[in-house]
């Protein structure tokens, strides 16, 4: 098959491989350039078959961090079946310290399924859809909120039609010890790696760990407990590798974000000043925050309130905002 991308790795040899899938585009610079991106394949014969993914979106770097540990860590000796680890999935985002990638402008997860004749982004996500992810029993994609974003930790997977699936991946995603979680509905078409995991026959799990540019001590905490607890889950260890203790039966609250009144956006230029953090429990009319005008001192700043009541799950991070960004927003507790 023709995926406008190349590599010589060998999915069935046993131990440690280390390598990169090539993507050929000509820059200025280079006119035979490759985009490089580093790719770990660690087996031990016949067993489950689990991909984890990070730098989907360049700037989220709690799971980069944490499956570049896990290369070094995970010991071939000590698992069943097979462990395949993109740690920086768009390279050069990843690189640039930006949330798409600075080749084309390419966001990876908004350009599933891909074009094998298209950009670098277009390419990878080809080649994940159609080579790797019908490969594993389990795709796992790690993001954050990224420079401007913090996010309450929270797991994802897409509601599946097929009940027997969509259970098993009920059941990874309460095994990863996240107090919160979603269950998106956005159907076959969708663009994002979960959704081409659907179409792969994988099961897909993702997960919001962090976010603010930035790897903190509780970010990089609850992310190792993640990855170690969807490895015993899975049946590919029976340890936990990064060091985390497995979750002891951790309650799974599951959230619904499905309207835009949930969110507060600006409308014009200011500076946003939040009133409540995240993982706060707001009414309908509780106060947000304040957006201020530096330009108009002799304005005083706008009271803004939620429309809808619910968990706060993110906010804004820069305070100085344009119209049409995201200052925060309220998911909604439901019934399993």
């Amino acid at each position: 098959m023709h995926t406008g991308l190349v590599h010589q790795l060998d999915f069935d040899r046993d131990g440690r491989t280390l390598d990169f899938l090539s993507i050929p585009f000509s820059i200025d610079r280079s006119p035979y350039f490759q985009v490089k991106v580093p790719i770990s394949i660690i087996r031990n014969g016949d067993g489950p078959s689990v991909l984890l993914m990070a730098g989907n979106h360049g700037d989220e770097y709690e799971g980069e961090l944490s499956l570049a540990k896990l290369i070094r860590r995970l010991d071939p000796a000590r698992i069943r079946g097979r462990v395949t680890i993109l740690p920086m999935a768009n390279a050069p985002a990843v690189m640039a310290a930006r949330r798409c990638s600075p080749l084309d402008g390419g966001n990876l997860n908004r350009a599933f399924p891909g074009d094998p004749s298209g950009t670098p982004t277009a390419r990878l996500a080809h080649f994940l859809e159609k080579e790797m992810f019908p490969r594993h029993d389990i795709v796992f994609d790690i993001h954050s909120g990224g420079t401007s974003m913090e996010h309450l930790p929270t797991a994802l997977i897409e509601r599946n039609d097929d009940a027997e699936r969509h259970e098993r991946a009920l059941g990874l995603m309460r095994s990863l010890g996240m107090a919160h979680a979603f269950v998106a509905d956005n159907g076959p078409a969708a663009p994002t790696s979960m959704g081409a995991a659907r179409r792969a026959g994988s099961i897909g799990l993702s997960g919001e760990f962090g976010g603010g540019g930035t790897a903190t001590i509780d970010s990089m905490a609850v992310t190792a407990r993640a990855l170690d607890n969807l490895l015993l889950a899975a049946g590919v260890t029976d340890e936990a590798v990064l060091g985390t203790p497995p979750s002891q039966g951790v309650p799974t609250q599951l959230l619904s974000l499905t309207r835009h009144s949930q969110g507060i956006y600006a409308t014009r230029r200011g500076w946003y000043e939040p009133a409540v953090r995240l993982g706060d429990r707001v009414a309908a009319g509780t106060i947000a925050g304040w957006f201020h005008d530096l330009e108009r001192l002799d304005m005083p700043e706008e009271p803004l309130f939620f429309a809808e009541a619910g968990i706060v799950i993110s906010r804004r991070l820069h305070t100085y905002c344009e119209a049409g960004d995201c200052l925060i927003q309220v998911a909604e507790p439901v019934e399993a």
